[in-house]
C-alpha cells in the first residue's frame, strides 16, 4: 500500500496539485500591485515614474532569478532550492507588511522576487522530470491552469483587499505558499547533483545585461541600452574562456533550440499583448473602473482554467504543431473580434478576450514543450531557465513597444471598418496587426518544425 503511494506517477500527480496552487499564489502576487499603485503613490507622495519601481523591480530580480535557479539545479537539489525560495518569499512578503517608508517596500518586493523567481524552473522542471515527453503537455496545460487562475484573480482581490483593509495585507497572500512546502519535501526525490563549480562572474554578467535590457526598455533609456550591449558582449567573451561557464555556449549551438527561443520571444511579445491593452482600453475608452475590468477579464481566466488541459492532451495526442496552429487560430480570431468591439460593448470585449487568453495559454503550452523537447537532460535547468528569462523581457518589450504606440495618439481610421468610435481607433489598428503576427510567427513555427515532427509520437527529429 504505502509503495503505491510513492511510485512516479503518485509523485507527479501529487507535484503538480501543489504546483498549481503555487503558481495561483505567485502569479496574484505578480499584477495585484499593479492596481494599489495609485494607492501607495498618494501616501508616500510619488510620482508615477517613482512608484512604478514597485513593479519594475520585481519584474528585473524576478527574470534574473529564473535563469539563475535553473542554472543551480545543475549543483543542487529542486528540494532545497525550493524551500529557500518559499522562504525567501515569505520573508520579502513580512518585510512589505512591516513597510513603514517608500524604500522598504521597494526592499520587501525584491526580496519576494528573488524567491518567487524559483516557481518559473520547478514549473517548467517538474513536468520534465516526472512526467514522460507523451503526457508533458498534459502536464504543461496543468501549469496553465494556476498561471491562468492567478492572473485572473490578482486584480479581483486587490481591489476587495484595498477596499475592505489596507494594501499592506495583500503582501500577506503570498504567505500561503508555505502550506505547499511541506508536500514538495516529501514528494520531489533526492537526486544525486555534480559537485559542480558555478560562474559566478559570467551570473554576474548576464544579471547586469538583463537589468539593463528591461532598464532601457522600461525608461526608454539609450544610456541603459547600450549597457546592455556591453553587458551582453562581456558576457559572451566570459561563457567562451571560462572553463566552467554559467551558460554553456553548445546550448546556443543546439539550432533547434535558437530557433525555438527566438519564436517564442516573437509569439510572446504578441500574445502577452492582451494583460496590457484590455485594461487600458477598458479605462480610456470605456471609462471603466479597476475592479470592473477585473470582472471584465474574469470569463476569460475560467474558460482557460477549464480548458487549459485540453491544450496538453492535444499536444500529447497530435503533435506540438497542432496545438500551435489552434493556438493560433485562437489568438488571431481574439485579436479580429477585439478589433471589430474596441469602443463598444464591454461585454463583447469580455468575449472576444476568451479567444486571446486561450490560445495565449495553448502557446505558451506548445512553445514550452517545444523548447523540452530539444534540450538535453544536462541542459534542462539552464535552458528552460533562459526560456522563462526570455518571456519576460518578451513581455517588457511588447508593453514598452505599445505604450508608445498609444502615446503616439489616435490615427485618423481604423484599418477594421466595423469601429466607429474614433477614440477606439488606435486599439482597433494595433489588434489587426497583431492578428496577422501571430499568423506570420505560427508559418515560420510551422516551417521550422511542423513538417519535422512525427503526429504519431508527438516527438521532434534531431536531424536538423
Amino acid at each position: 500500500m504505502e509503495n503505491h503511494a510513492v511510485t512516479p506517477t503518485t509523485k507527479g500527480n501529487v507535484l503538480m496539485r501543489a504546483l498549481v496552487f503555487t503558481l495561483v499564489i505567485s502569479s496574484m502576487n505578480a499584477n495585484m500591485f499593479n492596481i494599489v499603485l495609485p494607492t501607495i503613490s498618494k501616501e508616500f507622495e510619488l510620482s508615477p515614474s517613482q512608484v512604478s519601481w514597485v513593479i519594475t523591480s520585481y519584474m528585473i530580480v524576478y527574470a534574473v532569478g529564473a535563469v539563475t535557479f535553473g542554472k543551480l539545479t545543475e549543483k543542487y537539489r529542486l528540494k532545497d532550492l525550493l524551500t529557500y525560495g518559499l522562504l525567501l518569499f515569505v520573508l520579502g512578503s513580512m518585510a512589505g507588511v512591516a513597510a513603514t517608508e517608500y524604500w522598504m517596500i521597494i526592499a520587501g518586493r525584491v526580496v519576494q522576487a528573488g524567491g518567487a523567481s524559483v516557481i518559473p524552473a520547478m514549473a517548467m522542471i517538474i513536468p520534465i522530470r516526472y512526467f514522460s515527453p507523451e503526457k508533458r503537455g498534459r502536464a504543461l496545460g496543468t501549469s496553465a491552469i494556476g498561471i491562468a487562475l492567478g492572473t485572473a484573480l490578482g486584480p479581483i482581490i486587490a481591489g476587495m483587499v484595498i477596499s475592505a483593509w489596507s494594501w499592506r495585507v495583500l503582501f500577506l497572500i503570498p504567505l500561503l505558499s508555505l502550506l505547499t512546502l511541506p508536500v514538495y519535501r516529501k514528494y520531489l526525490q533526492d537526486e544525486s547533483r555534480k559537485a559542480a563549480s558555478i560562474d559566478w562572474l559570467g551570473g554576474i554578467l548576464l544579471a547586469g545585461a538583463v537589468t539593463a535590457i528591461l532598464l532601457a526598455l522600461t525608461n526608454g533609456s539609450f544610456r541603459f541600452a547600450l549597457a546592455a550591449v556591453l553587458m551582453l558582449i562581456l558576457f559572451i567573451l566570459r561563457i567562451r574562456s571560462a572553463a566552467a561557464p554559467f551558460i554553456h555556449p553548445d546550448i546556443f549551438r543546439n539550432r533547434q533550440y535558437a530557433i525555438i527561443l527566438i519564436i517564442t520571444f516573437c509569439i510572446t511579445g504578441i500574445s502577452f499583448s492582451t494583460p496590457y491593452l484590455i485594461p487600458q482600453l477598458l479605462t480610456l475608452v470605456n471609462g471603466l473602473s479597476p475592479a470592473y475590468i477585473g470582472i471584465v477579464m474574469l470569463p476569460a481566466a475560467i474558460v482557460t482554467t477549464v480548458l487549459g488541459r485540453k491544450g496538453g492532451k492535444l499536444a500529447d495526442e497530435h503533435g506540438n504543431p497542432r496545438l500551435v496552429y489552434t493556438a493560433a487560430s485562437l489568438l488571431g480570431i481574439g485579436f479580429l473580434c477585439l478589433s471589430s468591439v474596441a469602443g463598444g460593448s464591454a461585454v463583447l470585449v469580455s468575449i472576444s478576450l476568451i479567444f486571446c487568453v486561450l490560445g495565449q495559454s495553448f502557446m505558451q503550452i506548445a512553445m514550452s514543450n517545444t523548447v523540452s523537447r530539444t534540450l538535453t537532460p544536462e541542459q534542462t535547468g539552464v535552458g528552460m531557465g533562459l526560456f522563462s528569462m526570455l518571456t519576460f523581457i518578451s513581455a517588457a518589450t511588447s508593453t514598452a513597444v505599445l505604450g508608445k504606440v498609444l502615446d503616439s495618439g489616435a490615427p485618423a481610421a481604423a484599418f477594421n471598418p466595423i469601429p466607429g468610435n474614433e477614440a477606439s481607433f488606435v486599439f482597433s489598428n494595433i489588434f489587426t496587426v497583431l492578428a496577422v503576427l501571430v499568423m506570420a510567427v505560427s508559418m515560420v513555427y510551422y516551417v521550422q518544425f511542423g513538417r519535422k515532427e512525427s503526429r504519431s509520437s508527438g516527438t521532434i527529429s534531431r536531424g536538423l
